[in-house]
């Protein structure tokens, strides 16, 4: 409480700076673009640096919140592995026993980057404080993560390129194919006319199930984008009224569920059927 009464005081000042500033309309928002910090290092940019410090102070607090492992968890520790033990009930039914030990950190990694990420943008400061050029234009020191296409992107491709690393992992080059282009009828159910009839038409709706396959990162980057920007614009806009900053922490939530459940259930659609079979994947030793 101590420490919550010596850091409030300042939150407030720079809570109301922001305000004052988003309403003196100085700016319109948050921009659709990043920018270098430093003209030396184009890389290193005011996107960049806000993700690496949420990062960093998401691994601070949860590390600070466990502590030393304990057989007897304290409060932080207890809390934490009552969060993880419920995204274990809700995300392996979706991927299937056999993947979700490899599939899960990356699952929870998502959601709490995403989340922090989102209500980080929220912050006093975030997007509104920055200097002006001699053009006029306005370059804020820290932006949020999901506003830069840069960002959502790259998440969108991590995501991606784990989901193919772990659908041949858990079900194999035929398991995989066979998902994708195989017949899915059964021979003991359908007349053998019309099963053979139905291995072209699966094989054509492979095709398509590929094409949608190479959109996904771009609906996923996009999803992510578009919905905090628009928020970031909107609070700049009504000066971070409080009825749209309420709203803005729920969707930050809504966004890194939707983002972390997607990514669950491309993965489970490959991965899931043997357990449904009963039967272990390829490649995979059954215990």
């Amino acid at each position: 409480m101590s420490l919550l009464k010596k850091i409030f005081p300042c939150v407030a000042m720079i809570f109301c700076a922001t305000v004052a500033m988003a309403s003196e309309g100085g700016h319109d928002g948050v921009s659709t673009t990043s920018a270098p910090l430093v003209d030396s290092i184009p890389w290193l940019t005011n996107s960049i640096l806000t993700t690496w410090l949420v990062a960093l102070l998401l691994v601070f607090l949860l590390r600070r919140a466990i502590g030393k492992p304990q057989l007897v968890p304290g409060k932080g520790q207890a809390l934490v592995e009552g969060i993880m033990d419920m995204f274990r009930e809700v995300l392996e039914p979706i991927v299937g026993k056999k993947a979700f030990p490899a599939t899960y950190p990356l699952l929870v990694c998502i959601f709490f980057f995403v989340l922090s990420q989102n209500w980080a943008s929220l912050l006093p400061g975030i997007g509104t404080i920055g200097i002006y050029g001699a053009d006029g234009s306005f370059t804020p020191f820290f932006r949020p993560f999901g506003a830069d296409m840069n960002g959502t992107f790259s998440l969108a491709l991590v995501s991606f390129g784990a989901w193919l690393i772990l659908i041949f992992r858990f079900a194999g080059v035929k398991g995989v194919l066979h998902e994708w282009f195989g017949n899915k009828a059964d021979k003991r159910e359908v007349p053998a006319a019309i099963y053979y009839l139905l291995t072209p038409i699966f094989a054509a709706v492979g095709i398509i199930e590929l094409i949608s396959i190479v959109f996904r990162p771009i609906s996923l980057s996009f999803r992510l984008f578009g919905n905090v920007l628009g928020g970031e614009t909107l609070l700049h806009s009504t000066s971070y009224f409080f009825g749209f900053y309420f709203l803005e922490l729920i969707v930050g939530v809504v966004q890194a569920l939707v983002f972390m459940m997607l990514t669950a259930v491309y993965i489970g659609l490959v991965t899931a059927h043997e357990d449904e079979n009963g039967h272990a994947p390829e490649n995979v030793p059954a215990k």
